[in-house]
């Protein structure tokens, strides 16, 4: 994985893989969790692999509890994800917008 020098750049850059995203999407759900928890169907190494890029991107915080390291989302790197998405809005909203029966065209998340 490419590096950025620029932080934004390393926050979405996280937060697009899969299994990170799936990672934030646990531990905004759920609230802080010690690593053992986010493991699921992975290995322990993969999960603690992306711990790491998410806690250097600014995603993730840890507190140590005796010999347990539980991880949490920092909310300083939901607001700075909130402002660069905030940031793409204007672009979003001077554009047409393709519409179908249904609505939008593009994918439904």
């Amino acid at each position: 994985m490419e590096r950025f020098a620029d932080p934004d750049a390393r926050l979405l850059q996280a937060a697009g893989h899969p299994v990170r995203l799936g990672i934030l999407r646990q531990l905004a759900g759920r609230g802080p969790l010690p690593a053992g928890e986010l493991v699921r169907d992975r290995t322990q190494s993969t999960v603690s692999h992306h711990l790491r890029v998410l806690r250097e991107a600014g995603w993730v915080e840890i507190q140590r509890r005796g010999t347990w390291i539980w991880y949490s989302i920092r909310p300083q790197a939901v607001t700075r994800f909130e402002d660069l998405a905030g940031s793409l809005r204007g672009v979003a909203d001077d554009r047409p917008r393709p519409r179908g029966p249904e609505g939008p065209a593009w994918r439904q998340w």
